[in-house]
């Protein structure tokens, strides 16, 4: 049902080769907020089955999972959406305490790629896009929808962002393509 509901469903912008622009929803995937001390870590790290990184905006990727740090005791996780029933049954089974919520239903993600990519971003995010490091990740905003926004490659960002706000973040990134492509 949620497939069939999904705000950012059939939508793409691929600009022509002068943009150097492609906008489209991401590969839907399960999702995980973690909050946990920072001490247990390593054995949260064994239960999602890839190691958790140890510093904020550090993201380690393994196996099809991706861990990202965004505070002293909070990650984020995702994995295949078929795995979500495993990793739930496995932090069950943590002795830790530690908090495991399931946001897959709450946030979607928006793919940015291409050599025009930073530039995008940066029409509705208040830093530094170009500055990030590959393989790291921030909750930031985007206008003025909350985001987490993490850089992939180079020339490729992830956006996560909560399906309410998806329509708006979408329409801003539109809206930038075309000035892209129209070298305004």
């Amino acid at each position: 049902m949620l497939l069939a509901n999904h705000p950012l469903l059939g939508k793409t912008i691929t600009g022509d080769t002068a943009s150097r622009l492609s906008i489209r929803a991401a590969e839907d995937v399960a999702r995980f907020s973690l909050r946990i001390d920072p001490a247990s870590a390593p054995s949260a790290g064994a239960a999602f089955g890839t190691p958790l990184p140890t510093r904020i905006g550090g993201m380690v990727e393994a196996g099809g999972r991706t861990a990202l740090q965004l505070g002293p005791d909070e990650w984020v996780l995702t994995a295949p959406g078929a795995d979500s029933d495993g990793i739930a049954d496995a932090f069950a089974a943590l002795q830790e305490p530690h908090s495991l919520v399931d946001v897959g239903h709450r946030e979607v993600g928006i793919l940015v790629e291409g050599e025009a990519a930073a530039l995008a971003l940066r029409s509705a995010i208040a830093f530094d896009v170009e500055a990030m490091a590959v393989g790291t990740g921030c909750r930031t905003l985007f206008d003025k929808a909350q985001i987490v926004l993490i850089r992939e490659d180079k020339n490729r960002f992830r956006i996560e962002v909560w399906r309410s706000f998806a329509d708006h973040v979408w329409g801003i990134l539109h809206a930038v393509s075309r000035e892209i492509a129209l070298g305004l």
